[in-house]
């Protein structure tokens, strides 16, 4: 009971990034920069957001079945149903998401499938499981904005451990890594975005987790994801400074920096503010977050956003 509860928390903070950002679908004039930043913006934050809790729903089936085991609960994801296939080679976990919105803040449908070779074990280090996205549509709640995913990413134990062990463990990492991820957008149009992340799971007074990013381009470094928006405008987002997640705040965002380079223009946000843009630690109400970008004529941007 411990380690599901655990879990649950996980994917209770995954969602997290997906509505902090700024709830807009509409398109905006091509020309217009500080709109298709916001807009950019928010689509980052809905598709990471989803790349997370697949990754976290994969770690709930992987750790309370012990790896590919057919005791896996069918019911353990409120919105999917599970079906193991253990005899198999490469073994499966199917997750199909049934479209209820038992998180009350979005709704999912479609397939994801875990494989991996026969005989593979999740607490091993470098362990690594193939994560299959087959058409999973996500539908917010306020917004009704939809996000639909295809195509495969790999989601690797690189240091070996289980979750439900960390407190007594130095630390677990997890990365996450994908060459093509087709993503469809509200208003059809379709991307492919390529994604490199890191998940370092330690335990300071309860879980901390720090996700960064992992690939370069050039003088870019720690890009977790990058392609073309959904305007055609290539850009990367980099973490700049860890985004971390501590369950002694509630399993809340409690600081961290990233960065959105779209074409020419780079914006920056930071987490984990007062309502005043300084840092805090961990208030009783919301926290903020400082969105900076200069536009094409000079022009500096500020914006403050609870979260």
């Amino acid at each position: 009971m411990k380690q599901k509860s655990f879990l649950l928390h996980v994917i209770v903070f995954s969602f997290l990034l997906g509505s902090i950002a700024c709830k807009k679908d509409n398109t905006p004039d091509k020309n217009n920069s500080d709109n298709e930043i916001e807009l950019h913006a928010d689509d980052e934050a809905q598709f990471d957001a989803e790349i997370d809790a697949i990754a976290n729903d994969a770690n709930l089936v992987l750790e309370s079945g012990s790896s590919f085991s057919p005791r896996i609960q069918d019911n353990i994801i409120c919105d999917a149903s599970i079906a193991v296939n253990a005899q198999a080679n490469p073994q499966t976990i199917t997750i199909t998401y049934n479209g209820t919105n038992c998180l009350g803040n979005r709704s999912r449908s479609g397939v994801v499938v875990i494989s991996a070779p026969s005989g593979t074990k999740w607490d091993v280090a470098g362990a690594a499981v193939k994560v299959e996205f087959r058409d999973l549509k996500v539908t917010r709640s306020s917004d009704k904005k939809s996000v639909t995913i295809s195509g495969e990413q790999t989601y690797t134990n690189t240091s070996g451990g289980l979750l439900s062990e960390l407190s007594s463990l130095e630390s677990i990492t997890h990365t996450i890594a994908s060459s093509g991820l087709s993503v469809t957008f509200s208003n059809g149009s379709k991307r492919t975005w390529q994604v490199a992340k890191q998940r370092l799971f330690t335990y300071n007074d309860g879980v901390v987790i720090a996700v960064s990013g992992k690939h370069t381009e050039g003088d870019k470094t720690n890009i977790a994801i990058w392609g073309n928006n959904r305007l055609g405008t290539s850009f990367t987002t980099s973490i700049n400074e860890p985004l971390v997640i501590r369950q002694n705040c509630s399993f809340r965002l409690t600081s961290g920096t990233i960065e959105h380079t779209v074409g020419s223009i780079v914006a920056s946000a930071t987490f984990g503010l007062d309502a005043n843009g300084s840092p805090v630690s961990c208030p009783s109400g919301n926290y903020y977050y400082k969105v900076i970008w200069t536009g094409p004529n000079g022009n500096s941007f500020t914006a403050m956003r609870p979260y």
